[in-house]
């Protein structure tokens, strides 16, 4: 087993996730999932494995939707992806016949073809009518439809750029609309992103919408890996990179514990010990780390942490919720909301309370912080605090 930081892991390689995978397909037996993780914690890979290993009676289609920018591209793949898996079954034949027909086909020698969508096609009708010729060519085929669309936050966000914040919000209604009524028939959607979907919902309800389109999908939080089996994934790495140590299982404690159980990071730490041509030891998993927290080349993509701060908050929000990060990264210990706000107060910050309260579930809801059971806030990642000390020069 080869380290490979950012790249595509071999699904058969993939570690300490079975039971997680078990509790999805569970799940999917009654309802649909909003899937929630932090970034680089291996939600992707876990939909993907989901898709090549589905269990029986199911039919996975798993596509990536940050390519999407408008509300016809989006309906417009998931019209291909039908047609795809309609013709490829037998049972089907002659739902692809209507359903292509339907969709304004065209036939050359008994050979249907798509009609090129433009962007004045009606979205709506083609996304409807796809769905619906899916779930009658799955019941035809005794399977159940489930969709696993990565980066749903993305596509949103494009089509409100692009086509307005009303079609962005006749997009999720018209999915809510579509579980609902072919549910009983068994269509399930998972549905990830990198940005917290919560954003786009919250920036929409700005925009006068009221309606709450994913309250009938079961959230399903996906957590790093446990420290057992972080630890089988950093020893397997060393052993296939071949790295020389007499000390593997105090190595694999440590780069388990200092990654804080991310994938993602365990990769980069065995590829930079693989490359130091080093005896692996604790102390050579600690100089890696330091190195990359300070790396001006950012190779972990930490920045992204600070820099979609704007992004996520708007540039009204920036400084109060750089102010809450760096006032908990300080603190040894967790902290209580009137504490943070006293030092709000203090530095000029924030003296809102119940604008600081709605930001902390904001701030906690993208993973940076955690509460605990006396409602005390501290950094959920030791490994992102330890880095935002450094990033934001917060140290002594």
């Amino acid at each position: 087993m080869k380290a490979n930081p950012g790249g595509q892991i071999d699904l058969k390689a993939v570690v300490g996730r079975d039971d997680v995978i078990e509790q999805i397909w569970e799940t999917l037996e009654q309802q649909s999932i909003r899937m929630n993780a932090e970034r680089r914690i291996g939600k992707t890979t876990i939909i993907k494995k989901l898709c090549n290993e589905p269990k029986e009676g199911w039919l996975p289609i798993f596509q990536d939707l940050e390519q999407y920018h408008t509300a016809i591209e989006f309906a417009a793949s998931i019209s291909r992806e039908v047609e795809k898996h309609l013709s490829s079954s037998k049972q089907a034949a002659k739902l692809i016949k209507k359903f292509l027909s339907a969709a304004g086909g065209t036939e050359v020698g008994g050979v249907f073809k798509l009609p090129k969508f433009e962007n004045d096609t009606p979205w709506k009708e083609v996304l409807c009518d796809s769905i619906k010729g899916l779930v009658e060519g799955c019941e035809s085929a005794e399977l159940r439809p489930l969709f696993l669309w990565d980066e749903v936050p993305f596509m949103l966000e494009n089509i409100k750029n692009r086509d307005g914040e009303q079609v962005a919000m006749e997009v999720l209604d018209t999915l809510r609309a579509l579980r609902q009524t072919y549910e009983s028939r068994g269509l399930r959607m998972i549905l990830t992103g990198s940005i917290g979907l919560h954003h786009v919902i919250k920036s929409l309800k700005r925009s006068s919408y009221a309606n709450a389109p994913v309250n009938d999908m079961l959230t399903v939080a996906i957590s790093a890996l446990s420290e057992e089996s972080a630890q089988e994934l950093a020893r397997r790495l060393i052993e296939g990179e071949g790295i020389s140590t007499e000390y593997i299982d105090e190595t694999s404690v440590a780069v388990a514990k200092i990654s804080d159980g991310f994938p993602f990071y365990i990769h980069h730490i065995i590829k930079a010990m693989k490359r130091s041509g080093e005896e692996g030891s604790v102390e050579l998993v600690e100089l890696i780390v330091s190195e990359q927290l300070i790396s001006p080349e950012d190779p972990w993509e930490l920045h992204h942490y600070t820099d979609r701060v704007a992004t996520y908050y708007g540039e009204e929000h920036k400084k109060s919720v750089l102010g809450i990060l760096d006032t908990l990264a300080l603190q040894s210990d967790s902290i209580s909301v009137n504490n943070i706000l006293t030092e709000l107060k203090s530095m000029g910050i924030l003296d809102d309370r119940d604008l600081l309260i709605e930001l902390l579930k904001l701030i906690e809801q993208d993973h940076y912080l955690a509460r605990n059971n006396e409602g005390r806030y501290e950094f959920q990642f030791p490994l992102l605090k330890r880095w935002w000390i450094l990033a934001r020069g917060l140290e002594d």
